[in-house]
């Protein structure tokens, strides 16, 4: 199986049918964020501390996997030079469809976000990468390309799922209100998957894959990182039985090594 294209078409149904992060930002909130009022997240709820951004305008950001119109043309607006990558062809179209309605320059780029070989070594200021790692196998090829294509003193900003929320059934867990322990991890709901992976339910369609903590803040470690900020966030009951219990996701500033330009 491609897992790449699998996803792709699954994330092209999920943006086509307006969900929750396919929706584009409103004309007020681009006017907003033009004078200097915006708030963007990583993880559900809870909006990214300003200073984890640092002066923004004019600095060559590189959206990843986060195309659907909403946080790469806030911080257009806000005065960023923006590249959006994403596998989705519908996500990246809302992000032009917004761009084109405000007049923003948002340059886009449809691919793997493990495999950045078009970008050159060091041409991005700040890498903004939402939740979204969970649909690679490979986490670690993630956080290797961004800092290949980070400046050094240059800023990534993710944000990840907590590994506890593969250890359940959410559908299961919905229709009893009840939380049981259905799945050992890595876990994986890849139809063919050996042995060591156990099939579990992700989003829609798409192939999800659990990530250890190890693999996604030691990973940035590994890389070349240095973490300097760290929260957790939840997302609604409503979303998740789990939600009651624990935070469901985090975030982290990871910064690579050198003096900012």
């Amino acid at each position: 199986m491609d897992i790449v294209e699998f996803n792709r078409d699954a994330w092209n149904k999920e943006s086509k049918a307006g969900g929750e992060w396919s929706q584009p930002v409103n004309p007020e909130q681009i006017t907003q964020a033009r004078q200097g009022d915006w708030t963007v997240v990583l993880t559900p709820l809870k909006s990214v501390p300003k200073d984890w951004f640092g002066p923004l305008t004019g600095k060559q950001v590189l959206g990843l996997a986060s195309g659907g119109g909403q946080q790469m043309p806030i911080m257009a607006a806000a005065g960023a030079h923006i590249t959006s990558f994403d596998n989705s062809d519908e996500q990246l179209a809302k992000d032009q469809m917004v761009a084109q309605r405000e007049s923003l320059l948002i340059t886009t780029h449809q691919g793997d976000m493990a495999d950045l070989s078009v970008f050159d070594d060091a041409q991005f200021d700040l890498i903004f990468h939402p939740i979204a790692n969970c649909f690679v196998p490979d986490v670690d090829k993630v956080w290797r390309e961004c800092f290949r294509v980070l400046k050094p003193g240059g800023r990534l900003l993710a944000g990840f799922c907590n590994p506890a929320m593969y250890l359940f059934d959410h559908d299961k867990a919905e229709q009893s209100g009840e939380l049981k322990v259905e799945f050992t991890l890595p876990c994986t709901n890849l139809p063919d998957a050996g042995k060591d992976l156990n099939k579990t339910k992700g989003l829609g369609d798409a192939i999800e894959f659990s990530h250890s903590l190890d693999n996604q803040i030691g990973g940035q470690i590994a890389a070349g990182f240095t973490i300097n900020g760290f929260y957790e966030d939840k997302w609604s009951d409503e979303a998740l039985v789990l939600n009651k219990y624990m935070p469901t996701s985090m975030a982290t500033l990871a910064i690579k090594p050198g003096i900012a330009q």
